[in-house]
């Protein structure tokens, strides 16, 4: 049905010009079925706190939207009851009537449609299969938190109640609210279309403000729960009253709004009807927020806010979803013949008789005010007011009906049907309207997607401009939308800034989104943008500062070329000259007098132990490897053996002499000459098996110590044992103490060569170096280990052959003629001197 513009223009002038109108009578009408409906007509209730009388509240001013979905639910059943091939020859019935957005007052019709079909009183029963109350079901209420009253009164009788506007993810629980559904997404559905918008536009440091209702409680719950898990930050959270009213209503929009400024943030997601979003944003003009992108839903975005906020285009960008719902045909031209009907006297004379039969004395529909409206107050609303959810709420209980009827092309049969009856057709079979198919989930609702719309201001008018679809994935035109900013570029609402490749974002405060971009510490590398730390490298990689890679790590020992070991083994060279020409001296001079005293062959075999001992340096130079390791101790201390078991036999044969003279001839022949050789021999045996015993128990083992250098793995000898190290070199540390015993306390006549004092200094020095020794190669575990262990090698070498070969090696060959036998007497025959001194 399509009307000519012209006598449209002519419906707007009659419609104008005549006053008052019958529209309040067209919204009740018996039929064979009756379909309760409930729409906000009213709103803003003026004697809700001041009651004190459970009389019926008052709305002070109409609401547009409710009239319009009330008029979309009449031209539904009055298609439906004019086709052919739906309900046949079933006449549809309705009664409808005002929530005023307030439980109170949605109680009392929703009372009135569970009464009993044709009384007043509501029957009081065990069992409620066979009862049958005034409606077969109901359409609406459009509010979550009316829903959540009327859904579990209805739901007891298990009475269809099907919503064009409640949202809330609570009514997705069909044990509670078995028998409600509706015909708009859930807001689940909602929130994660806008957490997708606010991911596309690297939007992460919002604020979001709800209503404080059933709606706005829970989107926004539902929304800092998902928002928390893709590093959105909420920079500020908070609710608005709805009841307007409240004495403190104005002190929380006052408070909202300062608290949203002193964020910075460039975004706000409001989740709230459209009075007190209309509230906030008045506030929000009047105490100069400034121009922020504010992110709506259909609740209150194609809602009258626009048209009643002043100033509403210096808030800035207005972007949101709205249900993507399609037009329904013929709407605006029955509205508009509807219009021009009530006008006529004999019209508005049937419709009221039609309303009679309702029982109108029982509960009004108070929308007087409708009688006031013309078609131009509505018209422009027409266009945006989304009918369609209304219009498939009223088809599904029909196709619902008509299945349950058990309807042919030909007819309906006239039998009795209970509101129960009708849900297993509701949940199970599709239905379609205007060629479109629709179908309840198991959540008993619909989800058609959702439109972005933008609201674009051209001359002063407003208009809902398309920019995108989501339906589980997002699509924006982007270029379709000029923001509010000088470049008509989206606005940034970040909490930092990007950082840069090698750095990593640093917790402030409690929002994951407010950071420092730090820089990755050495052997860490930055794996990506969203990192909140580095990662480690692996063990065998490391990494400088802010790097953004690793890198392999290089090894690390005591090169040969290095300076530290060039030194080091050019000391050894001179080590092992000094210890050269020491033996070839003494095996010169090894018939005279000072080589005897000093032990003769044996100082050979002490010196050719002392040069394997400074060779032994060059197995700590180079790679180490396992093998390396394990000779490395055992080496030092043997050939340190060969040298001590050397100094024996000449210690104890001095200690005989000078500490127990009358011991001395017996014992003296174990000490000296060839039985020394044996005391040397069983030294160095017991020597070589505490080397096996340490082989056995824990020998020195290759470590990769990548702790000490950053960027360097240092080969090094470990101790694996402490015990074997202690029993390896134990047993040296005891020859010494021995030898040192027995010589530090001799005496020697003047003018006499003092053999003891070579060995005490030899022994002393050993000790000495060795304190340092332990002390530092317990505690080293890089390079310097090898360092301090050739340290040690050339300075007990040195020490030895200073202290006790050095000196015998002077007097050979600066003062010859101090190698005598008076001078280099052995204590021996200097014993007997002192006696017949001592007896005269």
């Amino acid at each position: 049905m399509k009307l000519p513009g012209l006598w449209l223009c002519l419906s707007f002038g009659s419609a104008a010009s005549l006053s008052p109108s019958c529209l309040s009578a067209q919204f009740r009408r018996p039929g064979d079925f009756i379909l309760g409906g409930l729409f906000p007509f009213g709103k803003d209730t003026v004697n809700l706190t001041a009651r004190s009388e459970p009389t019926l509240p008052r709305c002070e001013r109409l609401f547009m939207d409710g009239l319009i979905w009330a008029l979309g639910m009449r031209f539904a059943i009055d298609q439906i009851n004019n086709s052919s091939s739906l309900l046949p020859g079933i006449k549809l019935g309705y009664d409808m009537y005002d929530t005023c957005f307030e439980p109170l007052v949605a109680l009392q019709p929703s009372l009135l449609f569970l009464t009993r079909n044709g009384t007043t009183g509501i029957g009081i029963l065990c069992n409620y299969t066979e009862y049958q109350p005034r409606i077969t079901a109901i359409i609406g209420p459009h509010k979550s938190d009316l829903c959540l009253l009327t859904a579990k009164l209805f739901s007891s009788f298990l009475i269809p109640q099907v919503s064009y506007g409640a949202s809330s993810e609570t009514l997705s629980n069909t044990e509670l609210y078995p028998s409600f559904y509706r015909t708009v997404p859930s807001d689940k559905n909602l929130v994660e279309a806008v957490v997708r918008l606010l991911n596309q536009f690297g939007w992460n440091w919002i604020a979001t403000v709800g209503s404080d209702d059933e709606y706005g409680r829970g989107a926004q719950a539902l929304f800092l729960s998902m928002a928390g898990n893709d590093n959105i930050c909420i920079a500020f959270e908070g609710f608005i009253p709805t009841d307007l009213a409240e004495p403190n209503a104005r002190k929380q929009l006052e408070d909202t709004v300062k608290l949203i400024n002193s964020t910075k943030v460039n975004v706000v997601v409001l989740f709230a009807y459209s009075l007190p979003a209309q509230a906030l944003l008045e506030h929000s003009i009047r105490m100069g927020l400034g121009k922020k992108v504010w992110i709506g839903t259909e609740a209150w975005m194609l809602s009258d806010v626009a048209a009643y906020t002043p100033n509403i285009q210096s808030i800035g960008t207005v972007l949101g979803f709205v249900s993507r719902t399609g037009t329904v045909p013929g709407f605006q031209e029955y509205v508009a013949e509807l219009f021009s009907s009530v006008e006529q006297e004999k019209f508005c004379q049937q419709s009221r008789e039609l309303s009679r039969l309702m029982n109108t004395e029982v509960l009004d529909t108070h929308c007087q005010q409708c009688d006031h409206v013309t078609l131009g107050d509505i018209w422009p609303l027409l266009r945006v007011t989304m009918v369609q959810p209304v219009h498939v709420a009223v088809y599904s209980v029909a196709h619902a009906l008509h299945r349950a009827l058990g309807c042919t092309s030909e007819g309906c049969p006239k039998t009795p049907i209970r509101s129960w009856q009708l849900l297993h057709f509701m949940n199970t079979l599709p239905f379609e309207v205007n060629g479109q198919s629709f179908r309840f989930d198991q959540s008993h609702g619909t989800n058609t997607g959702y439109k972005l719309i933008f609201w674009a201001w051209r001359d002063g008018t407003l208009t809902y401009l398309p920019v995108g679809d989501y339906d589980q994935s997002l699509y924006i035109q982007k270029s379709q939308i000029q923001f509010h900013t000088a470049d008509k570029k989206e606005p940034t609402s970040e909490c930092f800034r990007r950082c840069q490749p090698g750095q990593f974002r640093r917790i402030k405060g409690f929002n994951l989104c407010c950071y420092d971009c730090t820089d990755c510490s050495e052997n860490t590398f930055w794996s990506s943008t969203d990192s909140t730390s580095c990662s480690p490298c692996p063990q065998h990689q490391w990494a400088p500062a802010r790097s953004t890679r690793c890198h392999e790590r290089t090894e690390r020992f005591l090169f040969w070329d290095e300076p530290m070991a060039v030194a080091l083994m050019t000391l050894m060279a001179l080590t092992v000259a000094l210890s050269c020409l020491s033996a070839l001296l003494f095996l010169k001079h090894l018939q005279t007098p000072l080589v005897q005293v000093a032990g003769g062959g044996r100082t050979l075999f002490a010196l050719l132990w002392l040069l394997l001992q400074s060779l032994s340096c060059c197995l700590y130079v180079g790679r180490p490897s396992a093998r390396l390791c394990a000779v490395q101790q055992l080496s030092y201390a043997l050939c340190l053996n060969g040298c001590f078991s050397t100094f024996v036999p000449k210690a104890l044969e001095i200690s005989l002499l000078t500490e127990f003279p009358r011991c001395a001839p017996r014992l003296l022949r174990w000490v000296t000459h060839g039985r020394a050789w044996l005391l040397v021999a069983t030294s160095l045996l017991t020597q070589a098996l505490l080397c096996f015993c340490h082989l056995r128990l824990g020998p020195d083992y290759l470590v990769a110590d990548y702790k000490s250098l950053p960027s360097e793995v240092v080969l090094v000898c470990g101790t694996q044992s402490w015990a074997a190290f202690a029993l390896l070199h134990g047993y040296n540390s005891c020859l010494a103490f021995a030898c040192f015993l027995c010589t530090f306390m001799v005496q020697t006549p003047a003018r006499r060569y003092n053999v003891a004092r070579g060995i005490t200094f030899a022994t002393l020095i050993y000790f000495i170096i060795w304190i340092f020794f332990v002390v530092v190669f317990a505690t080293l575990r890089t390079v310097l280990r090898a360092v301090t262990q050739i340290c040690t090698i050339q300075a007990t070498t040195l020490g030895i052959l200073a202290s006790y070969f050095v000196p015998k090696c002077y007097i050979m060959v600066f003062r010859p003629d101090l190698n005598t036998g008076d001078y280099c007497q052995n204590p021996a025959e200097e014993q007997p001197e002192e006696d017949s001194v001592n007896r005269q």
